[in-house]
């Protein structure tokens, strides 16, 4: 099949179609008209495996990515496939060498590795349709892919000579009437691997509006159990960072539930869930932070001069050693019987909540309680944000980071009740504004962390140590830099999230009719 290689010209459209197996061979032997089909060059076979990475972002995208021999094919429902060859072991987009693949796949995270979907053999040709004077008027790329289980899938990319327009409408024609069907690369990942499980880290969680908060909060939450536990096998095989820290959003979003649907659950239920969930958690941290350090590296090392990056290269060597402990330490508590005895139990207690006891708020439609929660959860934020200054403390900036992610979670949950439009114009200022206050807490968490290390350091100023303290030290100051400068940014943020409009919004949505406030 002829690709795309590095050209610079845009890539032309292309009519796509399924064809029934069994129509393959009609296709490359009956006439389409006065029409001959002549095969072009020689029909090739390969072996493939299709790759992905694991939130799917390819198969969301209508695309299936190919690794053929020493190359890498990108299909799409509407275009022939891009591709380019590649050198060694890819396992990242940023693995590739400069080129089409790796261009179209500029929306693919980085941090995110490519998995194996399936395997299989690749057969591909391509038609050529003559007139009587041999003269080309379209052609037809075909391919067909069988996996290793046997399940196989055939169809055709129809490609126009400039020209013969009418020769392409009648070959058009003449694949429907074999029973081709419309092209879709999220179909042929239907019909090739079946049993791969779709994962979507952001499911539609529906709640109705008369719907109880009870039943809403335990929707919610037996919905994010599964999808955590589908993260566990990528952190023990670190496939990527991305595993852990899917696994400790879809926690930390359960646990939420817990202290946002207020009264919702019995008061003692829900200090013991509390419980079991921090303990959860717990193993984590760490392993995460030194991810953090360590996908920023070259971050820190941008901040400093040259002179300072001894000491980096010594503390990096050290957070990598001990990376590989904390990772060996969470994979085996992943893997013990007490953590696996744990998460089954809640995950069977929310799939079957008739033990669970209720709260005082427990019966109260879901539309109404979402009200009173998201109304007085922005008042909080509105209250402190009014606050903040240059000389405001750290601690109540974090309290404001606190309270707004409460706020989006709230409002995350509770969305398929209120208006879609309205509800995105809240939320995007609202992520502008969480964003400066996530980064102004990364600074400050970072910090204190390079502090401690330094304590760690002891008295020790000498060779290594005091190399590595020099390094820490006017790394903590360039943060700090970055923080204040963070800090004057929250009070724009916030202006831009609660100016007049964004207000009448949340006072037509949320607020209550007798509310005095």
């Amino acid at each position: 099949m002829q690709t795309h290689e590095e050209t610079g010209m845009t890539v032309p459209r292309i009519d796509c179609y399924y064809l029934p197996l069994a129509a393959v061979s009609r296709l490359a032997t009956l006439p389409v008209g006065k029409l001959t089909p002549v095969l072009v060059g020689d029909a090739n076979v390969a072996s493939f495996t299709a790759l992905d990475s694991f939130d799917q972002f390819l198969r969301r995208s209508n695309r299936m990515l190919l690794e053929v021999n020493t190359s890498f094919e990108l299909l799409s429902d509407d275009s022939l496939p891009l591709s380019q060859t590649v050198k060694g072991k890819v396992r990242f987009v940023s693995d590739l060498p400069n080129g089409p693949v790796k261009r179209a796949l500029a929306g693919l995270s980085p941090l995110r590795s490519l998995q194996p979907v399936g395997s299989g053999e690749r057969h591909q040709a391509t038609l050529a349709f003559v007139d009587d004077n041999g003269k080309t008027h379209c052609r037809a790329h075909l391919m067909q892919a069988t996996t290793q289980q046997g399940l196989a899938a055939a169809w055709v990319a129809l490609q126009e000579i400039k020209g013969y327009g009418e020769s392409l409408n009648a070959l058009r024609e003449h694949i429907r009437g074999l029973g081709g069907t419309t092209f879709r690369c999220d179909g042929l990942y239907e019909q090739l691997f079946p049993t791969h499980a779709a994962y979507n880290a952001k499911p539609k969680i529906i709640i109705a509006s008369d719907e109880t908060a009870f039943d809403a909060a335990n929707r919610i939450i037996s919905t994010y159990i599964p999808i955590l536990r589908a993260c566990e096998h990528g952190i023990i095989a670190d496939h990527d960072t991305e595993f852990l820290h899917d696994y400790r959003i879809r926690l930390r979003k359960i646990r939420s539930v817990l202290s946002l649907f207020k009264g919702v659950y019995d008061d003692a239920q829900t200090a013991d869930l509390k419980a079991r969930l921090s303990r959860l958690a717990a193993p984590t941290g760490r392993l995460r932070d030194l991810d953090v350090y360590l996908l920023g590296k070259q971050g820190y090392y941008d901040l400093l001069p040259t002179s300072l990056h001894g000491g980096l290269d010594t503390l990096f060597g050290v957070f990598a050693a001990q990376r590989i402990s904390e990772k060996a330490k969470l994979s085996r508590h992943l893997r013990s019987p007490a953590y696996q005895q744990e998460i089954t139990y809640l995950a069977k207690r929310y799939a079957r909540p008739q033990g669970i006891k209720r709260g005082m708020n427990a019966d109260l439609p879901a539309h109404d309680y979402a009200c009173s929660q998201i109304w007085k959860r922005y008042r909080t934020v509105c209250k402190v944000a009014a606050r903040i200054s240059s000389l405001t403390p750290d601690a109540e900036i974090h309290q404001l980071r606190i309270h707004c992610k409460k706020l989006r979670y709230l409002m995350e949950f509770f969305a398929p009740v209120f208006p879609k439009q309205a509800f995105k114009s809240l939320l995007k200022p609202l992520k502008g504004l969480q964003d400066n206050l996530g980064l102004f807490n990364d600074y400050s968490v970072q910090q204190e962390s390079l502090g401690a290390f330094l304590v760690m350091l002891g008295k020790k100023r000498h060779g290594e140590d005091l190399e590595v303290a020099q390094s820490i030290g006017a790394l903590i100051a360039v943060l700090h830099s970055h923080q204040l400068e963070e800090r004057a940014k929250v009070v724009k943020s916030f202006a831009q999230f609660n100016r007049p409009k964004t207000q009448q919004t949340f006072n037509e949505l949320f607020r209550p009719s007798k509310d005095d406030l």
